[in-house]
This record gives C-alpha cells, sequence and structure tokens, in this order.
C-alpha cells in the first residue's frame, strides 16, 4: 500500500498542470499578491482556491462566512461558486489589502455576491449573529490570525447550520505545528485546536495534508 507521496515542486507542477483551472484573473491578483513585500508566503495557491470552490458546490451553499479576507482570492474563488442569488460575508481589518480585492471581483463581475465587513472579526462575527441568527451560513472559512483560532471556530459553529462545513486553513502551520521549539502564540494556538479537534463530537473531521493544512470539520450537531 502506497503511503504520502512526496511533494516535490516537479509533482505540484504537474498536479497544476492536468488540474488547476486557474483563468487570468484569478492568476493576475495571486501575482499581483506574491509580488508584495514580505507578504508571498500569505497567497492562497491555485489548488485551494479551486477547492472550496468545489467545497461550495459540494455543500450546496447559498451563503458562505470567510474570516480573514486578504487581497480577497479565495473570496473570489467561493463567490464564483455560488449560485446567483448566494452572498458571501468576508471579514478583514485591512483597508489596504482588501481594496486590491475590491478591485478583482469588480473585474470577474463577483462583486455584488461579496459583503466586505471591515473591523474586528470577533466584533464582526458577534454582529452577524444578532442579524441573522444562530445556522444562517452553509459554509465558514478560517484564515485569519491564527492565535484567534480557537475562538474563531466557537463562532463559526454558532454560525453554521447543522450539515455545514467549517474550512480551517493553515493547520499544519508551516510544518511548525510537531517542532516542540516553536512555543509563539501563533503555533500554540493552532496546536491546541487541532487537539481539541480531534475529540470534538460536534463534528466530522479531515486534516488534508495539502497547502499549509487544511482542515475539514463538517457539523453533526444543533
Amino acid at each position: 500500500m502506497a503511503g504520502q507521496v512526496e511533494l516535490t515542486e516537479t509533482v505540484l507542477d504537474y498536479v497544476r498542470e492536468v488540474s488547476v483551472r486557474e483563468d487570468d484573473v484569478l492568476r493576475e491578483l495571486r501575482g499581483e499578491t506574491a509580488a508584495m513585500p514580505a507578504l508571498a508566503s500569505m497567497v492562497t495557491m491555485p489548488e485551494e482556491g479551486q477547492l472550496l470552490a468545489l467545497l461550495v458546490g459540494l455543500v450546496g451553499a447559498e451563503r458562505v462566512l470567510e474570516l480573514g479576507t486578504f487581497t480577497g482570492y479565495s473570496a473570489l474563488c467561493m463567490a464564483r461558486a455560488l449560485p446567483p442569488h448566494g452572498r458571501l460575508v468576508t471579514c478583514d481589518i485591512s483597508e489596504r489589502w482588501t481594496r486590491v480585492a475590491r478591485r478583482y471581483w469588480a473585474r470577474a463581475e463577483v462583486a455584488d455576491r461579496i459583503d466586505l465587513r471591515i473591523g474586528d472579526a470577533a466584533r464582526t462575527t458577534a454582529d452577524l449573529l444578532a442579524e441573522h441568527g444562530p445556522g444562517s451560513f452553509d459554509l465558514v472559512f478560517i484564515d485569519a490570525d491564527k492565535a484567534g483560532y480557537p475562538r474563531y471556530y466557537e463562532d463559526a459553529l454558532a454560525h453554521v447550520r447543522p450539515g455545514g462545513l467549517i474550512v480551517l486553513d493553515n493547520t499544519l502551520f508551516f510544518g511548525r505545528v510537531v517542532d516542540p521549539a516553536a512555543r509563539d502564540a501563533d503555533t500554540e494556538a493552532i496546536r491546541a485546536l487541532n487537539a481539541a479537534l480531534r475529540t470534538d463530537d460536534r463534528v466530522e473531521l479531515c486534516l488534508l495534508p495539502m497547502a499549509d493544512g487544511i482542515t475539514l470539520a463538517r457539523r453533526t450537531k444543533t
């Protein structure tokens, strides 16, 4: 029985060659983001964006919540996968990076499906809960500050409907989660959440060893 394939650059290039369907708008957005000083590590991989779009379709999502917008690549992928009446609410604290996002959303003609909220994510999720009530989203994607992940996960459980999906990015966090010397707040938060998810009977669970670690948690209980 074969084990895990070593994902070399050659293998990754092959994966992208045979499966990624990134158009000019997405490619240019990713390229502009990668050229930003010190931010190249935050660029969404095209295969991850394509996975997110596939998941939106698979769960039949009409309402999506995203925590962490950055330059809007993942939001663009998910918004395109929504039906015409669908809505994606995305939250970020940065006006600077989301200005880039707005430009590309307009080019892709999905800006009317996206509700961008600028401000603290914890405050925004509380406001959304007051506005729409619990269980009002079909999918929640978390890609914000890592130290806040345990809180964001609990917020996501309140927002996602039973049978809905929570997707957490960076749950291997550059491999730091298995480095005992890594004791920074971000790594410790991801470690703690991963451990807690293992025994959380409110969800079905799968951690995918792709990109920087993508965890899928399907809510099973009210």
